[in-house]
């Protein structure tokens, strides 16, 4: 049996810190090497994502630009059509408007001769009409209806009998109103404004009344008194005018002053002068409104039993009846049967 040789305990303590030195030097080489590894891997992972980040930019400015570009196209694309649509609405507004005027063309021209007679006779009966009251005169519609009946005649229609019928009974009521005597009236009006000057008033004492009062004084004296019974006579008298009783009908005519007579009658000479200027107007409404304020003002304040009011009222009455007859006559009845022949029953 074989032993092997013993190393010395002082080799073994030499080879001891050896190794540690060595170990301690390969130790830190290797994890710097690991960590220069590492970092290289990551350097270069790192280049790559930058790489991959500056590829992805640039993609998404190119494709911003194409957005714009695109964004661009549409924008013009869209006022090109805009532009179009509109130019399209105008002309579909000219074809609408031309056919339009081709219908009315179309039925102007496939109207017949009947029905082109009635809308002619019914135009010039209504512009005689327009005539007739504007001037206040009937021969504009006498005349019309004549050429209606002229052109009816020769027409010689069956279905425009109706029409000739209504002409002629329009024509026959014209012939037999009387005319509108503006003259006459006009020399009415002024003789009222004649009358209002000598117009009693209702609170004003007759002179007639008083006259007869101091004749049937001087009658039952047959001899002249002496100097004071004149005087006390004529206190007496002037006593007896402080009091006056009489019958006034309106109040108002008994609160009228002497100042507002005179105002009273001004007022009624302006309303009978407006009235006239109302009749050369052709303003027959406003002549009437005129004569009928003043036949109030006159049944209010004047005296019912003077004889110039009697005529003043009765003036009155007759103007207002020559006005109201003086209404222009319609032609309803030729309109309405012209109106039935056009619509063809």
């Amino acid at each position: 049996m074989t032993s092997t040789p013993e190393t010395p305990p002082s080799s073994v303590a030499t080879r001891q810190p050896v190794r540690r030195r060595v170990w301690s030097l390969w130790v830190p080489l290797g994890v710097a090497s690991l960590a220069l590894l590492v970092s290289v891997l990551l350097w270069q992972k790192l280049s790559r994502i930058q790489e991959q980040l500056a590829r992805q930019s640039a993609d998404a400015g190119q494709q911003s630009l194409e957005a714009k570009a695109w964004a661009r196209q549409a924008q013009e694309t869209v006022k090109d059509s805009a532009a179009r649509l509109t130019l399209m609405e105008a002309r579909l507004g000219e074809v609408a408007l031309q056919r339009g005027q081709l219908e009315e063309l179309i039925q102007s021209l496939s109207r017949s001769r009947d029905e082109n007679l009635v809308v002619d006779i019914e135009a010039a009966l209504r512009m005689a009409q327009q005539q007739a009251q504007l001037t206040g005169s009937m021969e504009p519609l006498l005349a019309a209806l004549k050429s209606a009946q002229v052109r009816v005649k020769r027409a010689a229609q069956p279905r425009l009998a109706p029409v000739l019928r209504a002409v002629e009974k329009d024509l026959d009521r014209l012939n037999t109103t009387p005319a509108f005597d503006l003259p006459g009236l006009l020399i009415k009006l002024d003789e009222g404004v004649a009358l209002v000057d000598g117009l009693v008033l209702a609170n004003q004492e007759l002179p007639t009344a008083a006259m007869t009062r101091s004749l049937a004084e001087a009658g039952s004296t047959p001899t002249p008194p002496s100097w004071w019974m004149a005087g006390l006579m004529q206190f007496a008298e002037q006593l007896k005018g402080l009091v006056r009783v009489s019958r006034i009908e309106s109040p108002e005519a008994a609160l009228l002053s002497p100042e507002q007579g005179f105002f009273l009658r001004e007022n009624l000479k302006l309303k009978l002068l407006n009235a006239r200027l109302g009749l050369l107007a052709r303003q027959k409404d406003a002549a009437r409104a005129d004569l009928a304020s003043a036949s109030v003002i006159v049944r209010r304040y004047a005296d019912a039993s003077s004889r110039k009011t009697v005529q003043l009222l009765q003036l009155l009455e007759q103007s207002g009846g020559q006005l109201k007859a003086s209404e222009t006559p319609r032609l309803d009845g030729s309109l309405t049967a012209l109106a039935t022949a056009a619509a063809g029953r």
